[in-house]
């Protein structure tokens, strides 16, 4: 059974590598990784060297297509990505693809592959972000792909919905608690060493895209979001993760270099890979930004998480999160009710940390191999 995963930025890969392993280890499955999107463009972090570092080389790397990131660049970068998927599906023809969320690189990957009648797997279905072009991208996913793991009840009801039936559609939990339960974090002093950032230090660890839907004013919000960060500064070292390849996230990027670059008790980082983010998290005083990660991951510590504006809109809300509007004062008044309350226990919605053979059985039962023990 020929198997093609896709990764097509730092923020996919590091999700799958449980399944990547799992998916490897099959002796029914042959694994191919095709690495496409921002990974080979230098401008975004060259992340395709984690991809290689990560154990699993790809086995077809496809040239970065973004020109510029206004809205004329995105769509141009869609069809584009397109255009290079279309042979190499007809080349190769895999089995089964798997294809994770919602990124218009993504969608064209998985657009491509639809004429072929290749079946797709899709991770993170029946979400909702209501702040970005990502929520109309993933639902067309959604409806393309043939077998649909979800990270939760709730996103599997909404999948079944839009698909009109339950057939295929699994709640397998989030692959980020399985890289979470068994990863060996870094301390703080190896963060230091590989990062050159000292969480030690009371840090606020951000990661803040731009809003793609909506109507909004980009540079007002910069310009509240700034404000907020330069009184933060006086008490708060600041790790910033720099933004994905949205409309806009070449120029939110060089304005957050600008940010750095004026000394504001800052540390700018084009990517530290899943185990160095994921341990900057752990060890971080709280998180503030627009992520996914502040739902998904943040909630298995749990860690405080300031989520600002409406890009997440539509997550689940766990206890550990305080929804802000980008406003000053708002986002001060946010810091303040972190510094004195306590996060209550809960729950996390999203998996016991075995989403990865969850999802294999998934694909296996698709083709008739039954797993029985999943």
């Amino acid at each position: 059974m020929k198997v093609t995963v896709l990764t097509s930025s730092r923020a996919d890969l590091g999700i799958q590598l449980p399944l990547l392993a799992a998916l490897r280890d099959d002796p029914e499955v042959e694994l191919s990784l095709v690495a496409f999107g921002s990974h080979a463009d230098h401008r975004l972090g060259y992340t395709l060297n984690e991809v290689i570092a990560s154990g699993h080389p790809p086995s077809h790397v496809m040239q970065p297509v973004l020109g510029t990131d206004d809205a004329e660049g995105i769509a141009m970068a869609i069809g584009l990505t397109m255009q290079q998927f279309a042979p190499y599906w007809h080349a190769h023809r895999p089995d089964m693809v798997v294809a994770l969320g919602d990124r218009y690189e993504m969608f064209a990957a998985v657009a491509a592959a639809l004429p072929f009648g290749i079946p797709i797997t899709h991770l993170h279905g029946g979400e909702t972000t209501m702040g970005a072009i990502d929520n109309a991208l993933r639902h067309s996913i959604t409806h393309m792909s043939t077998v649909h793991c979800c990270s939760a009840p709730p996103y599997a009801q909404r999948v079944e919905q839009l698909i009109g039936s339950d057939r295929n559609v699994h709640v397998t939990g989030a692959l980020s608690i399985d890289n979470l339960r068994a990863m060996q974090f870094l301390s703080t002093g190896e963060l230091r060493e590989r990062f050159g950032v000292d969480l030690d230090r009371p840090t606020v660890l951000i990661t803040f895209h731009p809003e793609t839907a909506g109507d909004h004013d980009e540079l007002d919000q910069w310009n509240e979001l700034e404000a907020a960060l330069k009184q933060l500064a006086e008490r708060y070292q600041l790790l910033i993760t720099m933004p994905n390849a949205d409309t806009h996230g070449l120029q939110l990027r060089q304005r957050w270099q600008r940010f750095v670059a004026a000394g504001n008790n800052a540390v700018g980082l084009d990517s530290m890979g899943a185990r160095g983010y994921l341990s900057a998290m752990k060890h971080c005083a709280f998180m503030l930004g627009n992520s996914s990660s502040g739902y998904v991951e943040a909630s298995f510590f749990p860690k405080p998480v300031i989520d600002l504006g409406e890009r997440q809109t539509g997550r689940i809300i766990t206890p550990n999160i305080h929804r802000c509007q980008l406003d000053r004062s708002a986002i001060l008044e946010a810091v303040g009710r972190i510094e004195h309350e306590a996060i209550p226990t809960f729950s996390p919605p999203y998996g016991d940390g075995h989403a990865a053979q969850r999802i294999l059985a998934a694909i296996k039962d698709h083709f008739g191999h039954h797993d029985r023990n999943r």
